[in-house]
């Protein structure tokens, strides 16, 4: 019997029968929008009124996202299976004698995830209070669950784009492209969001685990997508994507009135605290992006650690110099949205210097760990990326 993955790949898939995207690939593009939209708002919500009912505006954004998807391709599944074409049997993979694209049923594993999240998520704060941490148990299974939701959005793009013959950066199917640069913006801002604790706050900039974190995670992803895109700047726009949605929501959140409901309360908070100032990672991105349109295929054991070095290089110079700056009073306006601090957080010099220097500095240690790193980051990308230029169900 044929794998999922194998099946995946195969080569006998006809084009899509038009240019119009199909409404499941906006569906799911939205369902993972509100998952990070809504996780952003939650961590505001925490930050400025405190532990509040399951049933908060924030929270109803984030599980909107697993039914939304859960739903959109439990129908799209039911379709192919029952009522699909020959071409809509073709582009599916089959799966407890069900049939539905590959990206569809990761949206489906995704949405069952978050709703076992829910109640999970319900009983540990009655039982123990606040989350001491972002990545409390249930906050991990819902994030495996948004997760799987927004990888799914973006294997269903890119089977698209491969089978109307753009994979792989091979030109065609920019509409595509785009939709997957989104995709991977979406995942870029995730990361970015489970390692909050430490490199949400340019504070943490001069630390040796802010680059070590940073070059773990973000190499792959932004490399996987240049791989796989039709794009010829991916990496630099899934980099736009994920500092434009982040700059929104420090936007717009701020304009919203809120007050603390928990004691104690050490800052008379008036106002939704905005999510710290985004990573500049358009920078590295750039880099990234000029290297692969440079060697292109087939020397990826060459290529790796010229992207990691760059990478790293890029990040570093670019944080290290723009965090001082975004610990200064001179950051502290509207756009910036700098120095909004927890409701419950004692007033101190600590927000205008870096934390940590003594205990984590950076230094030429840390750095060669963080270049290693971002090499094995980056040829994981490359990996990952030559899989999904092969996908076309």
């Amino acid at each position: 019997m044929t794998s999922i993955a194998a099946a995946a790949s195969a080569p006998d898939v006809p084009a899509p029968r038009s240019d119009a995207i199909p409404w499941h690939v906006w569906a799911v593009l939205f369902a993972a929008t509100s998952a990070v939209v809504g996780v952003i708002w939650d961590i505001s919500w925490h930050r400025t009124i405190g532990r509040d009912t399951f049933w908060t505006p924030a929270h109803m954004a984030i599980y909107a996202s697993g039914i939304i998807a859960g739903t959109s391709c439990g129908w799209l599944v039911l379709q192919t299976t029952f009522a699909g074409s020959e071409v809509e049997r073709a582009a599916s993979v089959r799966f407890w004698g069900f049939r539905g694209p590959l990206g569809a049923w990761l949206c489906i594993w995704g949405a069952l995830a978050m709703i076992v999240s829910a109640p999970f998520d319900n009983w540990w704060h009655n039982a123990y209070g606040l989350d001491v941490k972002v990545l409390s148990p249930p906050h991990a299974i819902l994030a495996l669950g948004f997760t799987g939701i927004e990888l799914g959005a973006v294997v269903m793009v890119v089977a698209l784009q491969n089978r109307a013959g753009g994979g792989g950066g091979r030109g065609g199917a920019k509409p595509y492209g785009l939709l997957l640069a989104y995709g991977f913006g979406i995942l870029l801002l995730n990361k970015a969001i489970m390692g909050f604790e430490y490199i949400g706050f340019p504070n943490s900039a001069h630390n040796g685990l802010y680059y070590e974190v940073c070059a773990a995670i973000f190499p792959l992803l932004l490399i996987a997508g240049a791989r796989a895109s039709s794009l010829r700047w991916p990496a630099t726009t899934a980099a736009v994507v994920y500092i434009g949605v982040t700059l929104i929501m420090l936007w717009v959140l701020p304009v919203f009135p809120a007050t603390p409901k928990l004691a104690p309360v050490y800052r008379p908070l008036t106002h939704m605290a905005p999510p710290p100032f985004p990573l500049l990672l358009v920078v590295p991105a750039i880099g990234v992006d000029l290297w692969m349109q440079r060697m292109g295929t087939g020397r990826d054991w060459l290529l790796a650690p010229l992207l990691g070095v760059t990478f790293l290089a890029a990040l570093f110079v670019t944080q290290w110099f723009a965090t001082k700056f975004l610990i200064s009073p001179a950051s502290e306006n509207f756009f910036f949205g700098t120095n909004r601090w927890n409701y419950n957080s004692l007033p101190g010099d600590f927000e205008h210097r870096f934390w940590n220097i003594r205990n984590d500095p950076v230094t030429p240690l840390k750095l060669t760990v963080a270049a290693v790193l971002a090499m094995v980051s980056s040829r994981l990308g490359l990996w990952l990326g030559n899989g999904l230029a092969r996908v076309r169900r």
